[in-house]
């Protein structure tokens, strides 16, 4: 049976990023389905002026710094939507995202949801230009056990009833990194995930600066603390275009050698 589609409270982390949390922005305005709310979490600096135009709502949290799961708690605290919709500043949406996620939670028994994603590996001029050099696209069912050993969900791609976030206390902000990927695996003890398909997250990593092997000690401390938590084998780090390619996902060539953003 089918309910009407929740309400959206749309949750941005951002830091010292103002070219690319004002695209990220852009990519929410743009929306079929305009969200209730956008409530972003600010660490560093401040907001660039007029990122936020064409958006009706918006309500700004600053945060310190280096806690991306503490940041998000803060801009979900007071949250009015139904459900809330994640967006990192690096990544973007297409048009149909929101109302892609709006739709399959209208099923009152879906408490998370996600849509496939297109991962872009850019390279980044000294002028601040985005070349994107590759492309891959994951896009897969729910598979708990692949999700023991890959984070195949980036957040940006979730939709997520409030009820189950506040009930889940949030994310854990013990964890610098990998949170996102602790939350999801504690929310799937509740409620299984549940695909959309189709591509509706562009999520850019940059050609360096986002590989595994610039993994730091925190980051693989993080992922010891994951694997002791739910009982994993300790998982080997990966960007999600490692994960995209560990899945099995063809590169495709960006259309005209590389597109400028």
């Amino acid at each position: 049976m089918r309910g009407p589609a929740p309400t959206l409270s749309v949750i941005v982390v951002t830091r010292d990023r103002p070219r690319l949390v004002a695209d990220a922005l852009a990519s929410v305005a743009r929306q079929r389905l305009a969200p209730l709310e956008v409530r972003i979490a600010v660490e560093g600096e401040p907001l660039p002026a007029g990122a936020a135009d064409g958006l009706l709502e918006v309500v700004v949290v600053e945060c310190a710094a280096g806690q991306p799961g503490r940041a998000r708690n803060a801009a979900a605290a007071g949250a009015r939507g139904e459900a809330l919709a994640f967006l990192d500043d690096d990544d973007l949406w297409r048009p149909g995202h929101l109302a892609a996620l709006a739709g399959a939670l209208a099923d009152p028994a879906v408490a998370f949801v996600y849509d496939d994603c297109e991962v872009a590996l850019e390279r980044v001029g000294e002028d601040g230009a985005r070349t994107v050099l590759a492309r891959r696209v994951i896009a897969r069912a729910w598979d708990l056990e692949v999700m023991r050993r890959d984070d195949y969900v980036p957040p940006s791609t979730w939709g997520v009833r409030r009820a189950l976030f506040e009930r889940l206390g949030g994310f854990d902000a013990a964890f610098r990194y990998s949170e996102d990927w602790d939350f999801l695996l504690r929310a799937a003890r509740e409620s299984a995930p549940r695909r959309v398909p189709g591509v509706g997250v562009e999520v850019r990593l940059r050609e360096s600066g986002n590989a595994s092997a610039d993994f730091g000690a925190e980051r693989r401390a993080c992922l010891a603390r994951l694997a002791a938590r739910h009982g994993l084998e300790t998982p080997a780090p990966k960007t999600f275009w490692e994960v995209a390619g560990a899945l099995g996902a063809e590169v495709s060539a960006a259309p005209d050698g590389g597109g400028v953003r």
